[in-house]
């Protein structure tokens, strides 16, 4: 072959290979990709509906706090939004939530290195009095130091637990490490601590804090709990090592504001055959209040979208699939319960959730009945082509979809790589620029792809006993 010639063949072979891995070949012993799902796959490759959702959620309404009126704004902002993209029965099922305020926060060194910190109160945080509470730091190196401290230890003391959280695909490293931030301040509390700082639950190495909620135990009052960015808690712990007592002046002013309005919104697209079921895919819709909510969840929810219009725009697919936008999934999970109270009966039969910002998928996982084990295998050859993984474990992850499988709906999890999520999770820096468009438009086709094999497959997909579940 002549280098002309050569370099012809290799031009041919670059174009003819599309993005993201797409064009890879089936693995061995996998079945072919049915023709009408490879097309409806490799277009949305080319998706840019997801990108305009996020843009839109985040212009427009920007943070969206569970019971806010800004809430409420993106319910409506939402229904429009769905309503023009063609979706049907589009509604919004309101609930009620016992509502956290943030109010002013504020945290400085007082000595012996006065200087002050970057920090942010934690859901569920007590407060500290209106001008403030100033005390000594107690170190923990990490969470399981704090559960060691004897009770009474800390009266009158601020606790500061750090630990050094680390980035990994799965994002396994999140419940590792969070510990501190979901449980540490009760911990705190039971032990006589006036007040509690934690490490920012977090992979970044920035001045900007991580929120997140935190729960006090039936009976324990609540104390002020906050979470530093993860630079100034490097530089707190720098200066525990000088040895000498730092005392922290905390100015936490959150409070309770009682029941108030949020809910789901839903939408369909109608599948042609009403007793094969629905399938329900979607994330949330509320977000917290440092950033915009672009990856949690305005992400989630425009990947699910977006991938249901794919196929509301083309034949009706045989199962009806049901987008719902969750309401108050980052500090309880009143909108989840609600559905979950008003839809349990309906003809659910497979679940699935994006919750994970809008980085690639690399691995999906199935919670299948036996008899709907070749959709999975389907589903896995359809995906490969994007350089999907199967996994080994059993799917259903998602807090929002978690009491529909442990009712036994059968569910696939879509899992995004987790390498910069917790740089941006919860932070100020969670924005429409965190999302990178081409990453997007892979979760796009990754979703319709699963939704275009099991909205048609033939096969019945029945509950799973609890006792099983592979």
């Amino acid at each position: 072959m002549t280098k002309t010639t050569l370099l012809a063949a290799l031009l041919a072979t670059a174009l003819a290979t599309p993005a993201f891995g797409q064009g890879r070949p089936v693995p061995p012993g996998q079945p072919a990709v049915a023709a009408d799902v490879a097309r409806l796959r490799d277009s949305a490759l080319k998706d840019d509906v997801a990108y305009d959702i996020i843009e839109g959620l985040t212009t427009e309404v920007g943070p969206r706090p569970g019971g806010s009126p800004a809430e409420a704004r993106a319910r409506a902002w939402a229904v429009a939004k769905l309503t023009a993209l063609g979706f049907k029965n589009v509604h919004i099922e309101t609930t009620q939530m016992d509502t956290w305020q943030r109010g002013k926060e504020t945290g400085e060194v007082i000595s012996p290195f006065p200087q002050p910190l970057r920090l942010t109160a934690l859901g569920g945080s007590g407060a500290t009095p209106p001008d403030g509470l100033t005390a000594e730091i107690v170190y923990f190196a990490n969470f399981n130091a704090l559960l060691a401290a004897p009770v009474g230890s800390l009266t009158g003391k601020i606790a500061f637990v750090t630990n050094a959280m680390v980035a990994t695909q799965d994002g396994s490293s999140y419940g590792a490490f969070g510990s501190a931030r979901f449980v540490g301040p009760n911990i705190a509390a039971m032990k006589g601590a006036a007040a509690i700082i934690i490490r920012s639950i977090g992979s970044d190495h920035g001045r900007g804090p991580h929120a997140g909620q935190t729960n006090f135990a039936k009976g324990v009052t609540p104390i002020p709990a906050a979470a530093l960015s993860v630079s100034d808690a490097d530089n707190l712990e720098r200066m525990v090592r000088r040895g000498k007592p730092i005392m922290i002046k905390l100015v936490l002013t959150p409070k309770r504001i009682g029941m108030q309005e949020t809910g789901n919104v839903i939408a369909e697209v109608p599948g042609s055959d009403p007793s094969a079921g629905i399938i329900l895919v979607g994330g949330h819709l509320d977000s917290w209040d440092l950033g915009t909510g672009a990856l949690d969840d305005g992400a989630g929810i425009a990947i699910t979208a977006a991938a249901a219009k794919r196929l509301l725009d083309g034949p009706a697919p045989r199962r009806t699939i049901r987008v719902v936008w969750f309401g108050d999934e980052e500090t309880g999970g009143s909108g989840a319960a609600a559905y979950f109270s008003a839809h349990k009966n309906d003809h659910h039969v497979l679940v699935a959730e994006s919750d994970f910002g809008a980085d690639r998928v690399w691995r999906v996982e199935f919670r299948l009945p036996d008899a709907a084990k070749p959709v999975g295998d389907r589903v896995a050859a359809a995906l490969a082509p994007l350089g999907i993984v199967r996994g080994t474990a059993t799917g259903g992850d998602g807090a929002d979809i978690a009491l529909l499988v442990k009712d036994g709906v059968a569910a696939i999890n879509l899992n995004q790589s987790g390498t910069r999520y917790f740089d941006y999770h919860h932070t100020p820096e969670d924005t429409l620029e965190r999302v990178d468009p081409e990453q997007l438009r892979q979760n796009v086709a990754a979703w319709t792809a699963m939704l275009a094999v099991v909205a048609n497959a033939p096969e019945e997909i029945a509950k799973i006993p609890p006792t099983t579940g592979k």
